[in-house]
């Protein structure tokens, strides 16, 4: 009897990124399943979604957990690759993933990812809630669940986790430094709103404490030094955000 051949499907949530899904929808033609979700767009994400995907639905969420989940509900896959808009999957990654999910005994795979600010790989010193060096994007449909939180939600896995792949995602994360300052400000206004929703807003000296350990372990343990003024840019957001979260948690009400 000939085994059932496993399957792929991709799954994509934008708003409004019209001016960047064609360009990642494309490099998404090896699975078999083209997923996308529209959070409230009004731009014309709609139109190139139904053009490119297999599968378009569409709703209005508050939290970002709740519209990953509602995405991954909506494939049919054996396995799912949950990317963003603003990502690319390179042939290389392609290849590598229909091979994993071909033979490997686990249930959810890492990603390695490149970052790039304008036109710039910078590699060194992402973490601290602030960029991502890896994301755990490829997954057995039912093994993975996203938290109930507007940024950063938290997951919960009920499989056992694998090897991280070898070729890299690559991730358009900032066009410049403008850029990188108004996702600062974005991040940490809807994790204010979090932290506020939790009724657990910790204090000042504790996230006082975590700019500076957090910068430490972005700019020197990840090598973010190695990236020059971006490096340091990094870990210096990368320690904000916690701190300002917080002030944005007791200072503000919206």
């Amino acid at each position: 009897m000939t085994a059932h051949p496993v399957t792929l499907s991709a799954v994509v949530t934008v708003h409004d990124e019209a001016h960047q899904l064609a360009d990642c929808l494309a490099g998404l033609r090896f699975a078999d399943e083209v997923v996308v979700g529209l959070d409230k767009c009004t731009d014309g994400s709609q139109a190139i979604a139904e053009r490119l995907a297999d599968k378009v639905f569409a709703g209005a969420w508050e939290l970002e957990g709740d519209r990953r989940n509602a995405a991954i509900a909506q494939c049919g896959g054996d396995w799912v690759l949950e990317v963003d808009a603003d990502e690319r999957v390179p042939e290389a990654l392609a290849r590598e993933i229909r091979a994993t999910i071909a033979t490997t005994p686990f249930d959810w795979h890492e990603i390695p990812v490149d970052n790039y600010i304008g036109g710039r790989l910078v590699r060194w010193g992402w973490g601290g809630s602030y960029g991502k060096p890896a994301y755990p994007g490829l997954f057995r449909r039912g093994v993975k669940t996203w938290g109930r939180q507007r940024v950063h939600p938290s997951l919960q896995w009920s499989g056992e986790r694998g090897h991280m792949l070898r070729e890299r995602l690559v991730h358009y994360v900032d066009r410049d430094i403008s850029d990188m300052i108004r996702r600062l400000d974005s991040y940490s206004t809807a994790r204010a709103r979090d932290l506020r929703a939790s009724g657990q807003v910790g204090s000042f000296p504790s996230n006082l404490r975590r700019l500076f350990s957090r910068f430490f372990k972005c700019y020197v343990l990840r090598k973010g030094y190695r990236e020059g003024g971006y490096g340091f840019l990094i870990a210096l957001f990368a320690g904000l955000y916690p701190l300002l979260s917080h002030l944005k948690a007791r200072l503000e009400t919206d």
